[in-house]
Formats: structure tokens, C-alpha cells, sequence
């Protein structure tokens, strides 16, 4: 399988990743803050998107440390992360482009988000997910875009993207689709063929 499987084994990178991604998820929860104050208690576990994605990883890294595997966690990490990490970068780009300025908290957001995308990319191949927990993870994805966008607890945007709220919401439904496909076709698909 090559070195890059191996790095990614060792416990003391394993360690590491898990430090970066928790002190990650406390800063995006933080993040969050001045939404989270104007959210109704009932929505308060659906807004923070893509730090609840890092703590599903950090999760996940947590059980490799003591060599397990949790398929549930890792089905939620994997769609997650790849969703919103990718979500974040298209959004950040998408509002320079139509002309907001991006200062430096938005390049940041971009590597950091970006890196969430890679992360859930390069563990796949070690997670352990059947079906069902896709299945379940597909569930809370797709329900959590129902909360954002017809309930419109979704993430806040550039104002310059606030009138494309609900092209938003459809890029952001079929994005979900794309993230559970890409984990469906390279952990339960493929782990199904290697046991053929």
C-alpha cells in the first residue's frame, strides 16, 4: 500500500491529527458563536456544521488510537467531512468571485476546510462502514440540509451570496448526494469487492 498508509497508522500521527482536529472543532464551535446565540435550542445540533463533522473525526482518530473501529462515526466523519470541507471552499470562493472581499480568516477557512475534504479522502480506505451506517449517515446528512434550508438555519454566507440562498440549498442537497456516493463506492463498495 505505500508509505502514506503507514505514516498514517502510527499512533503518534494519529495523536497529532487528533490534537489539530479537536483544537479545530473547539475554534469552529467558537466560530459559530454569534449564530448559535440566535438559534431556537430545538435547531442548536444542526447549525454548527462542519465542526460537528470534525468531532466525528476526532472520534474516529480516537478509535484508531486503540486500534478499533466504530463504522457509525466513521460513516458520519467520512460524509461530513467531505460535504462540508468542500461545501466551505466552494462557498468562500464562490463569494470572492461574485466580488466580497476575502481577508485572511477566509483563506484560512478555505485550507483548513480544504484539509477536512483530504482527511476524509485519505482515512477511507481504513473505515469499516457497512451499509447501514451509510445509510444513517445519509439520513442526518440530507435531514441536516432540511433544517438549513427549509427550515433556514443554514450556515451564515457573504452577504453578497445572500440572495442565492436557495441555489445554495440545492448545490448544498446534491453535494450530499455526491459525498455519500464517493464514500458508498470507496469504503462499503470497495471492501465488498475485497472480499470477493
Amino acid at each position: 500500500m505505500g508509505m502514506i498508509p503507514r505514516i498514517l497508522g502510527m499512533p503518534q500521527v494519529l495523536a497529532v491529527l487528533l490534537t489539530v482536529n479537536l483544537l479545530g472543532t473547539i475554534y469552529g464551535y467558537w466560530w459559530y458563536k454569534p449564530q448559535l446565540v440566535e438559534t431556537p435550542p430545538v435547531f442548536l445540533i444542526f447549525v454548527p456544521d462542519s465542526p460537528t463533522a470534525s468531532l466525528f473525526f476526532c472520534g474516529v482518530l480516537a478509535f484508531f488510537l486503540f486500534k478499533k473501529n466504530n463504522g457509525l462515526l466513521e460513516a458520519l466523519a467520512a460524509v461530513t467531512l467531505l460535504k462540508y470541507g468542500t461545501w466551505a471552499v466552494v462557498m468562500n470562493i464562490a463569494a470572492g468571485a461574485a466580488g466580497g472581499d476575502l481577508i485572511w480568516s477566509h483563506y484560512m477557512l478555505i485550507v483548513s476546510h480544504g484539509a477536512m475534504a483530504v482527511q476524509a479522502l485519505l482515512f477511507i480506505p481504513y473505515y469499516r462502514i457497512k451499509i447501514w451506517h451509510l445509510a444513517a449517515a445519509a439520513v442526518w446528512t440530507v435531514h441536516n440540509d432540511i433544517i438549513d434550508y427549509v427550515y433556514g438555519m443554514n450556515p451564515w454566507v457573504s452577504s453578497v451570496l445572500s440572495d442565492d440562498i436557495m441555489h445554495i440549498g440545492y448545490f448544498t442537497f446534491w453535494l450530499s448526494v455526491i459525498s455519500v456516493s464517493v464514500v458508498y463506492v470507496f469504503s462499503v463498495k470497495r471492501r465488498h469487492y475485497l472480499k470477493l
